[in-house]
């Protein structure tokens, strides 16, 4: 009976061989040979009983040339006879004496007997200059699955024997084992250097900033009213001092490589012994500027780049600047931005960073610039003759003026508080090299991106051997970064690591009762290149979720892969995409009406609550809004809320800074998205929590929700009804003149 078991497994393996040397062998390939199975007992592992009973298959006549397959033949012959093994194709065998005569194959067959229950062979064998190696493991036990995993260059693929119908079953691997991040010699994950596209050039120098948060809020900037708005006058009108395009022969990403383009040109064409003006540089990591034109030894046309590949999206920018000489005032005007609107003209400020001031002062980034203004390049009676698809292509204009502390200072400005690539695998790295942390935290690879970067996401729960007490902790995902400029998501998605990996109890709570799954950055491509919104496809990541296309938008298609595996596993109890504002104040969140499941109406709202009676001098629940929108209908939110998940969030950290309570009218720094971060996880325990207290407060807060969207309904309908009354009177207006004017007629 276990011979004909033996001889039916050995059968299937053979079935098995034939149907992937014909799927995936399309030139000259390996003869894979099948060796006889084992006997089962420890007693007849020598390698003797198996050189005088041995057997191996050819692939199949694809594998290679009628030549070779006719000396085979010939050299099974010389050999033992073949046992009938399939319908089609005998076992042939290749004798000792054959790998003298100089046949192109040479098979050398290894058995393993270290252990008793688990018998191994191994077949080294050499083919068209080609080292292969298989390994078969216990014929009884997942012998096929064994042979493909080790044997293969592919990992995706599990092959298991149906123990009834003796037949082989295939099936992909999850995404969380498709990768695995690489060991280094001190047990970490190793980390990788950014990859660029080969057009761009990067500069060698590593930009590094200290960390720094003010002793007091910054205050907002007060707009006059009477701020200059100098018109672009163009470098015809001035001095080309820094000119940077990455050029590509095609308008699509084809190649990258560390550290981008192998040669670099000269990007600052002023004679450097005629020019004494400022020196600036944008190509670092997640730089943007394309241009600086001189109009005056004090004042600078800027233009940024777009996002690559595409001709939108210019909002975004980093750039150095060096040479400086204090107690001059500066003025920069970046001249071809985008958006209609701006918190530049409710108070915000750009940000920068000096380089003698933190040696001197410690001092990091912080807030910048007067006579902050933001306004359209084109005159108010061109805009109001425009139509719609000149609206469309309008630019915009930011001033500002500045004046260095320092000469001959090294400066850097930007839209906000940047966060590379680089701090975002310094900081996993530091997890993974925690004694503690690194108990509880496993960092893994998602995927790569079109780049070839890293996509990394962290998982964090408290462990345990008991699988049904995993099987019950929830999940809750979050992902952070999918464009490219809302730095602020990066922030709060480092506080809220920090609180979850942290040694407080309601830390260790929330570990004991979830698995946190985080992915930090969905769009390191875009993030390294310096991009506003887009990724390297010239398309908004955060519109693709409901796509099929895996290798186009690979972060997006995983993510949406891995949240799908664990609603099945084990349950998502809420999904959070974690965003920045530049039109708003203040923190907010965006999340999905559930209007089809009465039971489940207005309960999507009762997080945000809790989220703002946590941290109400940040997080405004009046800005929140639950209205899903077409044109939304491709963001992570939405798609995730249509997956079953009702706590599907989007929320939206501003640019600006806060007009609630004590912090009213002052910047956010990176203190307070991190904080923000913190009270997430808070509120996230406060509102899973089963005590009745806690229920009771629950069913308060739901009861408030009521009252509040109830006296919205009210408000607007007595808006509508008062819109319309005002139509009326115009309408009765425009009659009394019609009439009166006909009266004077006749």
């Amino acid at each position: 009976m276990a011979e004909r078991e033996r001889e039916a497994m050995s059968a299937s393996l053979s079935r098995l061989l034939r149907t992937l040397s014909s799927a995936s062998m399309s030139r000259r390939h390996c003869p894979l040979a099948l060796l006889q199975p084992i006997p089962l007992h420890q007693s007849e592992m020598a390698l003797g009983s198996a050189s005088s009973g041995g057997s191996a298959e050819r692939c199949c006549s694809s594998c290679s040339d009628d030549s070779n397959n006719n000396e085979r033949c010939k050299s099974a012959e010389r050999g033992t006879a073949a046992e009938e093994v399939g319908e089609e194709e005998g076992v042939e065998l290749e004798s000792k004496q054959d790998a003298d005569e100089g046949e192109q194959d040479e098979l050398e067959l290894k058995r393993d007997s270290s252990t008793v229950n688990v018998n191994v062979v191994r077949a080294n064998f050499k083919c068209n200059d080609m080292e292969c190696s298989l390994v078969l493991g216990d014929y009884v036990n997942g012998f096929l699955g064994s042979f493909l995993s080790k044997g293969l260059k592919t990992n995706q693929l599990v092959v298991n024997t149906d123990e009834k119908t003796l037949r082989p079953v295939a099936r992909l691997k999850e995404p969380r084992d498709l990768f695995a991040l690489p060991k280094d010699k001190d047990n970490d994950c190793s980390q990788q250097a950014p990859r660029w596209p080969v057009e761009c050039q990067v500069i060698e120098e590593r930009i590094i900033h200290i960390p720094y948060v003010p002793a007091v809020p910054e205050p907002l900037n007060a707009p006059t009213g009477n701020e200059l708005k100098p018109r672009p006058v163009g470098e015809e009108n001035g001095i080309v001092v820094f000119s940077y395009s990455p050029i590509s022969a095609v308008n699509y990403f084809s190649r990258s490589a560390v550290g981008g383009a192998r040669f670099m040109t000269n990007c600052h064409p002023m004679n450097p012994e005629e020019y004494d003006g400022l020196e600036f540089e944008s190509r670092f990591e997640s730089g943007n500027l394309a241009k600086a034109v001189q109009i005056t030894p004090t004042y600078y046309e800027l233009y940024l780049r777009p996002d690559l590949y595409t001709s939108r999206s210019k909002q975004w920018f980093y750039f150095r600047v060096r040479r400086t000489r204090r107690k001059m005032l500066y003025r920069f005007s970046i001249v071809n931005l985008v958006k209609s609107d701006s918190l530049y003209n409710d108070g915000m400020q750009p940000v920068m960073y000096s380089t003698l001031g933190a040696k001197e002062k410690s001092e990091g980034w912080r807030r910048c610039g007067d006579n902050i203004c933001y306004y359209r390049n084109d005159d108010e009676s061109a805009s109001n003759s425009a139509n719609e698809d000149d609206e469309d292509n309008s630019t915009y204009t930011l001033t500002f003026t500045i004046e260095f502390e320092h000469d001959d200072d090294t400066v850097f400005f930007a839209h906000s508080y940047p966060y590379t690539y680089s701090d975002l695998q310094d900081y996993l790295m530091e997890i993974q090299r925690h004694p503690v942390k690194s108990k509880f935290c496993k960092l893994r690879l998602l995927c790569r991106t079109l780049a070839g970067n890293n996509v990394y996401y962290l998982t964090v729960t408290a462990p345990s051997s008991n699988e049904e007490n995993m099987r019950r902790k929830k999940s809750i995902v979050v992902s952070a970064r999918v464009h490219p400029s809302e730095t602020p998501a990066s922030w709060m998605m480092k506080g809220l690591m920090d609180f979850i990996t942290g040694d407080t109890t309601v830390a260790k709570r929330l570990r004991h009762k979830f698995i946190f799954k985080l992915v930090p950055m969905l769009n390191p491509d875009g993030v390294i290149v310096g991009n506003t919104r887009n990724s390297l496809t010239g398309k908004d990541l955060n519109r693709q979720y409901r796509t099929v296309i895996r290798e186009t938008y690979p972060s997006i298609w995983y993510t949406k892969a891995m949240i799908r595996r664990l609603i099945e596993e084990c349950g998502v109890a809420m999904y959070c995409d974690m965003h920045a504002h530049s039109r708003k104040h203040n923190i907010f969140i965006y999340g999905c009406e559930n209007k089809r499941n009465p039971e489940k109406k207005l309960t999507e709202q009762v997080f945000p609550l809790m989220l703002h009676k946590n941290s109400a001098d940040r997080f405004s629940f009046e800005s929140c809004k639950f209205k899903i929108q077409r044109s939304k209908e491709g963001t992570g939110r939405i798609v995730v809320w249509m997956l079953g998940i009702t706590n599907s969030y989007t929320i939206e950290a501003s640019f600006g800074g806060s007009s609630l309570g004590s912090r009213k009218g002052t910047h956010f720094n990176t203190q307070d998205y991190e904080h923000m971060g913190r009270a997430f996880c808070e509120t996230l325990l406060d509102y899973c929590d089963e005590n009745p207290n806690k229920v009771k407060r629950h069913a308060k807060l739901f009861k408030q929700i009521k009252k509040i969207r109830k006296r919205e309904k009210r408000e607007q309908k007595a808006l509508k009804l008062q819109k319309m009354a005002d139509q009326g009177c115009i309408m009765n207006d425009k009659l009394k003149v019609k009439r009166s004017v006909e009266k004077s007629v006749s």
